[in-house]
């Protein structure tokens, strides 16, 4: 990663900041003040070690310095806990808004876009690397204005004492920092290896856990696990590499501040001997004079090492900020979405030259042209691969497109797609339950409706009669990819989602594909009921659902080759045609 890049993706890094300003200025506040209370520990102490061992004073005429001293490490230790807080709390609220902004963005490009990477590397980018964020945002950040402050403040008290000794701090002050950005120049790119690395890790491991009976079945899990020991392998060696420079760092920056420090105790014992006569003010250096400075002298180079420590909290979060920006910055050639909200009480879905797109920019079906009126029932038909599932992709605004694509004289992608979406009843091939209960999976769509609208939905879908029958009833949990239940059962239960939802525009994406005779009876006649006078269209490849809809669409290689009623399909052998295509493919 070059240095401008590095530069580009810090100041992003420092921008998403703003929102937890508060916070971060109160951490940085914080940290200072535990630095003044620091700087009157030392004074204290110098001071009462100097009156007991030179001036020789009682000690309890140093009873106010006691008290001092107490109240001073009691202080000191607040402000330490408080800028904890402060920077987790800055912390907690960035990778917050940052995960909103990553879920915001996973929402706005749609299925479509999040299928074509692994369910792994989705997971690992919203937890692992935003996650890696907090000690930058927590402590490095804060640290950084740390860094500069409380070394400033301690010149400030040491120039007065002894200038030799402030000058000794001014000299050796920027190695730290020099040497800390020499060994830190390869860790952004380490720690960048390493997460994508793990991404590639997460998305393999969760891949082929779901595929188990799978792989299990063509006996090709020892296959697998031996790609798994590959790649938890390199995962590894990028791990070890990243320590090793955390190992370096730590050693160099521990080397110079011992250094610096042991500078500083040879000049004041050399002027205490009497072999070194400068620095002072044409005063004789005194016990208080050396004590402070010693005193002070770890605590000046501390906040540099602390942020020697922290630096790679910033590599960290560099790296994860690379990925990350390109995601979010990642935008389709043709727009998604408007905010146009038409009435939709009635619905006239007209397609002319439609051309859908995949959001590589690959052309996935047309140009073609149908259209959809009001309380019609249409279906598409035609082989896999034709385009069906696209052009539904398109209506349901998952999918850039070109030409025209209008509801109710509205362009699609003028519209709000939240409010479309809110109009439209989705029942697709592969139903998916969320971990929750049954009654949770059937209000997906309606998070406010009552019990007794979840079981009027449920006995319409004829799920009913077997919710009750489950241990808990509607309160039975679900796991994820509907476990638990069958996949008629779950059939039956997205049903009732689609129907609790009421939308004007019903679309049926092969609803009774994977479903056994019984299921496929039952789920056929909730459909024909609940979609009476609603607007519907239907993909499917099977000929003996099209007996009720008003209108067939052939669909082959992306383009509508025929369509018409389906009386004059068959007519023309289109249908027959067709089925001999699907017994050929079967």
């Amino acid at each position: 990663m070059d240095r401008l890049t590095q530069r580009a993706l810090s100041k992003w890094l420092k921008q998403q900041s703003k929102p937890a300003k508060r916070w971060l200025s109160l951490a940085i506040l914080s940290g200072t003040g535990a630095g003044v209370m620091l700087i009157i520990q030392a004074a204290l102490l110098a001071h009462i070690l100097h009156q007991l061992i030179i001036t020789g004073v009682e000690r309890d005429t140093l009873l106010l310095s006691f008290v001092g001293l107490v109240i001073a490490s009691i202080g000191r230790a607040g402000f330490s806990w408080l800028r904890e807080y402060t920077g987790y709390r800055c912390g907690e609220l960035v990778r917050q808004n940052l995960r909103e902004l990553v879920l915001a963005r996973l929402n706005q490009l749609g299925p479509a876009y999040i299928k074509g990477r692994p369910a792994g590397a989705w997971s690992s980018l919203l937890l692992e690397q935003i996650e890696e964020m907090q000690d930058f945002f927590a402590r490095y950040l804060p640290q950084m204005m740390i860094a500069v402050t409380i070394p400033i403040l301690i010149l400030v008290v040491v120039f007065p004492q002894n200038w030799a000794a402030g000058v000794i701090f001014l000299v050796t002050a920027p190695l730290v920092p020099m040497f800390m950005a020499l060994v830190g120049m390869g860790a952004a790119d380490a720690n960048k290896r390493n997460f994508k690395a793990l991404q590639r890790l997460s998305g393999h491991f969760l891949d082929r856990l779901r595929g188990m009976p799978t792989l299990r079945l063509f006996n090709y899990a020892e296959k697998e696990a031996d790609n798994l020991y590959v790649a938890a392998h390199v995962l590894r060696k990028r791990t070890m590499e990243v320590l090793r420079l955390a190992f370096l760092s730590s050693a160099v920056l521990e080397f110079f501040a011992a250094i610096s420090v042991a500078i500083v105790a040879v000049y004041f014992g050399f002027t205490y001997i009497g072999e070194l006569n400068f620095g002072h003010y044409g005063t004789s250096v005194t016990l208080f004079t050396g004590l402070f400075v010693l005193i002070l002298a770890p605590e000046f180079y501390q906040p540099l090492r602390e942020l020697g420590t922290y630096y790679h909290a910033r590599a960290q979060a560099i790296a994860s900020a690379e990925s990350l920006v390109d995601f979010l910055d990642s935008t389709p050639d043709i727009t998604l979405g408007g905010t146009s909200q038409p009435d939709l009480t009635t619905l006239r879905i007209e397609a002319n030259e439609l051309e859908v797109y995949a959001l590589d920019g690959s052309l996935l079906v047309g140009p073609v042209s149908f259209t959809i009126n009001n309380g019609e029932r249409v279906a598409f038909v035609g082989h896999s691969g034709a385009g069906k599932t696209s052009i539904l992709n398109a209506l349901l605004g998952f999918l850039p497109y070109k030409g025209s694509l209008q509801v109710n004289g509205i362009e699609l992608q003028d519209m709000d797609l939240a409010y479309w979406r809110r109009h439209l009843s989705w029942v697709g091939q592969n139903p998916l339950l969320l971990h929750g209960t049954v009654a949770e999976n059937i209000a997906l769509g309606e998070p406010n409706a009552n019990e007794q609208a979840i079981q009027e939905a449920a006995q319409q879908a004829y799920a009913a009669e077997f919710i009750n029958e489950l241990p808990h009833g509607y309160a039975t949990k679900v796991g994820d990819r509907s476990s638990g239940l069958s996949v008629g059962q779950a059939q039956r239960v997205a049903l009732a989602r689609a129907i609790l939802q009421q939308g004007q525009f019903w679309l049926l994406d092969e609803p009774t594909a994977s479903l056994d005779a019984s299921s496929e009876a039952t789920v056929q006649a909730s459909l024909q009921q609940v979609t009476q006078g609603k607007t519907l269209l239907l993909i499917s490849h099977q000929l003996d659902q099209l007996e009720s809809v008003d209108k067939v669409l052939v669909v082959e290689e992306g383009q509508i080759v025929q369509q018409g009623p389906i009386n004059e399909l068959t007519q023309q052998g289109v249908m027959q045609e067709l089925q001999l295509q699907g017994e050929r493919n079967a």
